[in-house]
């Protein structure tokens, strides 16, 4: 049956993602979430119209109407969703090949759905799909009954672009980017026609690749998973800044004026930093997942900003920052989250910001990113017949703390079990690669053997 990730539903279009899958995942949002009215968007994908239009007939027969948003990115529709009060669907696999496809909610106020909401969801599917029994709809005493004539759900289109643009443009109360020239790479995804529009409201010189987007070459060779095409065009272009986007638009990677690539950790720093100065920083504090380089904390306490961890995944990122009344947190991966600002991940909001700071400081993107030094990191999965049980492999952790007393205070060690694949995924930071090389095959054979010598299931 279908799990959400931290990231809602993925897989091959038409293959893990059938229409009739997705029709029934449409009924059952419906049902769950109880919105009398859903918008639904998608990127390029060339299979994004038909998984919509199978969840739309699925929320549709549930008796919601629907509004088709059309192609613009993630963080514009949860945008939508907040300011018109309603649940919202967007059909993307954000950085993958465009083979697959995804479908993420956001519940009426634009924050992606909860745990125990998921959990509903996914009953409320297995039911509809013959392996449990479906929830009555509310005032319906039989849950299989259709609904028919009037009852049946609405479906028209609605303009939303427009408005997303101009709560973007908003976000710098009244400043521009006269006089900056970007160069963008919008990853042939949802924002080859939202960001260019952005950037040259606000007087930026704008050179833009990868906007042509045909079904089949989103993320391809382009993008932010692919950002060497930017990095050569920003360094011809003689740019002040370079910014990379991935397929649907909620991460942004940036490349500074020689070529180099700035990721998400130096972007969260220099803005914390930004935000600190401006006394906007609330708490003096940002978030991050256990995934950021050991030299981001390190910048940070230097400035007097506490850091709260989380797990790996901005939908928990976004959960400290609400409990904790914080405005800034992120991934290294260029998620970036303004509280104030949006209720996701934004890659042009944070585009935009990461502009709007080089041209407010006078200096240039690589004299604010070397805010912090990033400490060497080797990453490595290693895969396993089995991921779970690792907390109860005494050895493995044995070793982990010896390898972490060799490091000190100049470095770290993270394994973890992977949530969707046969893989445990170990990261060393170190003071220098070789350090860090020599740490992770260590712990790497540890791993191994510790996973060989768990007990069978059911043992």
């Amino acid at each position: 049956m279908l799990r959400f990730g931290t990231d809602g539903v993925r897989g091959v279009a038409n293959a893990d993602l059938t229409p009739e899958l997705v029709v029934a995942l449409g009924r059952a949002a419906a049902r769950v979430l109880a919105g009398e009215r859903f918008l639904v968007g998608r990127d390029t994908r060339i299979s994004g119209p038909l998984l919509q239009a199978a969840l739309t007939a699925g929320l549709a027969a549930e008796g919601a109407d629907v509004v088709d948003a059309g192609v613009l990115p993630t963080p514009g529709l949860a945008w939508l969703s907040a300011a018109d009060g309603v649940p919202a669907a967007m059909i993307s696999a954000s950085h993958n090949p465009f083979p697959d496809n995804g479908i993420k909610f956001f519940a009426a106020g634009g924050r992606k759905l909860a745990d125990d909401v998921e959990e509903r969801l996914e009953a409320e599917l297995d039911g509809l799909l013959g392996g449990g029994v479906p929830a009555p709809r509310s005032g319906a005493a039989d849950a299989s009954a259709p609904r028919t004539g009037a009852a049946v759900g609405r479906v028209a289109g609605g303009a939303g672009v427009d408005r997303y643009v101009d709560a973007v443009v908003a976000s710098l109360g009244g400043r521009d980017l006269r006089g900056m020239r970007v160069v963008i790479d919008c990853a042939n995804g949802a924002a080859s026609h939202v960001a260019p529009m952005v950037l040259r409201s606000l007087g930026a010189d704008v050179a833009v690749i990868a906007d042509q987007p045909n079904g089949v070459n989103i993320n391809d060779g382009c993008g932010s998973t692919y950002p060497l095409g930017l990095q050569a065009a920003v360094v011809d272009a003689g740019a002040d800044v370079g910014l990379a986007f991935d397929g649907d638009a909620d991460r942004v990677l940036a490349v500074d004026r020689a070529g180099r690539l700035v990721d998400g950790d130096h972007l969260l720093a220099l803005l914390a930093v930004d935000l600190h100065r401006q006394g906007r920083l609330k708490a003096a504090t940002v978030v991050v997942t256990v995934m950021t380089n050991l030299g981001f904390h390190l910048a940070m306490g230097d400035r007097g900003i506490e850091v709260v961890q989380t797990r790996v995944g901005d939908r928990y990122v976004l959960e400290a920052l609400e409990e904790g009344g914080w405005s800034l947190g992120g991934e290294q991966s260029g998620h970036v989250i303004f509280r104030d600002l949006a209720t996701t991940g934004d890659g042009v909001l944070t585009g935009l910001q990461v502009l709007d700071a080089v041209k407010r400081s006078g200096q240039t993107l690589d004299e604010l990113a070397a805010v912090m030094t990033r400490l060497p990191q080797v990453l490595r999965n290693v895969r396993v017949a089995r991921r779970d049980g690792l907390e109860d492999a005494t050895a493995l952790w044995e070793e982990v703390r010896a390898v972490e007393t060799g490091l000190g205070d100049t470095g770290r060690v993270l394994i973890r079990a992977s949530g969707t694949e046969p893989l445990v995924r170990v990261m060393v930071e170190a003071a220098t690669e070789e350090v860090a090389e020599a740490a992770a095959d260590r712990l790497v054979s540890a791993v191994q053997r510790s996973c060989q010598d768990l007990p069978a299931r059911g043992q």
